[in-house]
């Protein structure tokens, strides 16, 4: 019987899964961390918030008044948006940007009087939503996480290949052999986690490109020279806030002048909360005044805009009112735009557990689990079959020149990945240019020929 682990592109394909799972795997445990949090920010944000609800709705003022209300505690402030409430007993959201910089998020209760602010950056979904996209450290970790994931890419797909069952049975295939204990269990659980998690992640690294930054550039150009574009581009991309509802720094940047409540003539906002009450739109919604900042694209026109903060894309729309009559005058959803913009819509919504709700959660915290029993049974076999005078990477294959069809499948996913190109020819100056002339290194990394 032939020794597969003689065979050079076995061989091969299993250096380059070792080397890009132990690159991986700090990566991958913290992104499975903070990304099945974050799949409950509406949870959490609700949570947060949970002293601004159950308020007395005797005396209640108009949603005009309590704009005014949250206004008056941050003069110079502008006005953003107002969140409608929920229930009749929530404290309406008022969100302001602040003269000096920086936003709040005013709760006023149904009487009109401010309970409370918070900065949105504090909430816990944002400080997992900057952890999971940026590290913390902003545009370097952002590059780092899209690194991180475009070597996952190639973890994953070796590992696919490795797991093959080239003729053996479903044991240690599709379930793994726990009854024999020991290493073959530990590589079992391995493999078959990795095949039954393998779908799920690659769909989560792919919808997770449009917030990278060198890859979502290139889209983005891509997307333009082939008149892929219809309207404004309605996700973020670069690694400031990944997953952030609202990047607040560039819509404070796009305010142009501040917005005044009660210019004559101008229907009231009041009025406008009442058609939002009829359009049933998925919470949170909210209203813009006219000449408000927006996230995507410029300011807000002179009109009162309509629309919602759902995190499942498909269900957004926007119907925009003159600010004089107080009549539609526009309405956009997802069905009006390009078909890529929705693909990639329909993306981030299952990305973010959001398009089919409670069990695109469950399917993303189980993606999670899988993903960290990958990760570290992946950790526990390398410590166990490293030997004590090197990193224990499998030796390099005799006759390299029979791994032609491994260097077309690297080539093509460098031409997709970026940054994976550009670590590929880093890697292979280092390994020309320092670790040829390194024999000691050479051995310790298994870059010698066996």
């Amino acid at each position: 019987m032939t020794d597969i682990n003689r065979i050079p592109l076995y061989r091969t394909i299993w250096r380059w899964h070792f080397y890009a799972g132990l690159l991986v795997i700090p990566f991958i445990l913290m992104l499975s961390a903070t990304g099945a949090a974050y799949l409950f920010k509406p949870e959490l944000d609700r949570w947060q918030e949970r002293e601004w609800r159950g308020l007395p709705t005797a005396e209640r003022v108009d949603a005009d008044a309590q704009v005014k209300a949250a206004l008056a505690v941050f003069p110079g402030a502008t006005f953003h948006y107002y969140r409608v409430p929920q229930a009749p007993g929530d404290a309406a959201i008022v969100h302001v940007g602040l003269p000096a910089g920086g936003m709040r998020d005013v709760a006023v209760s149904p009487r009109g009087q401010v309970i409370g602010s918070a900065n949105p950056n504090d909430r816990i979904s944002a400080w997992l939503a900057k952890i999971h996209g940026s590290l913390l450290i902003g545009r370097a970790g952002g590059l780092l996480v899209e690194l991180a994931a475009s070597w996952a890419i190639v973890m994953i797909l070796t590992g696919l290949y490795l797991w093959w069952p080239c003729g053996r049975g479903l044991a240690g295939v599709a379930w793994p052999r726990v009854g024999q204990g020991g290493r073959t269990m530990l590589r079992d659980l391995h493999a078959v986690t990795g095949f039954w998690v393998s779908g799920l992640a690659l769909v989560l690294l792919l919808t997770a490109l449009p917030w990278t930054d060198v890859w979502a550039q290139g889209f983005r150009a891509v997307r333009a020279e082939m008149g892929w574009v219809r309207g404004a581009q309605d996700w973020k991309s670069g690694a400031a806030d990944h997953h952030a509802a609202h990047d607040h720094k560039a819509m404070a940047t796009t305010m142009q002048a501040p917005v005044v409540i009660g210019d004559a003539p101008r229907v009231k906002l009041d009025r406008i909360v009442l058609r939002a009450r009829n359009e049933n739109l998925p919470r949170p919604v909210i209203i813009q005044p006219p000449g408000a900042p927006t996230l995507f694209g410029p300011p807000n026109g002179d009109v009162w805009t309509l629309t919602t903060q759902t995190q499942n894309r498909p269900q957004v729309r926007k119907v925009s009112y003159d600010v004089v009559t107080g009549i539609e005058v526009s309405r956009s959803g997802f069905a009006d735009k390009h078909v890529i913009d929705r693909i990639v819509g329909i993306g981030i919504a299952w990305h973010e557990g959001a398009l089919f709700g409670i069990v695109s959660q469950l399917i993303g915290v189980l993606t999670a689990l899988m993903l960290i029993i990958l990760a570290v049974s992946g950790f526990l076999m390398w410590r166990r079959r490293k030997p004590g005078d090197a990193l224990g990477a499998p030796p390099l294959p005799r006759d390299p020149a029979k791994l032609k069809g491994v260097a077309a499948i690297i080539l093509l996913l460098a031409a997709l990945l970026p940054l994976l190109a550009a670590s590929l020819i880093l890697l292979w100056l280092v390994d020309r240019l320092i670790i040829a002339s390194l024999p000691r290194a050479a051995r310790w990394l298994g870059a010698a020929r066996a």
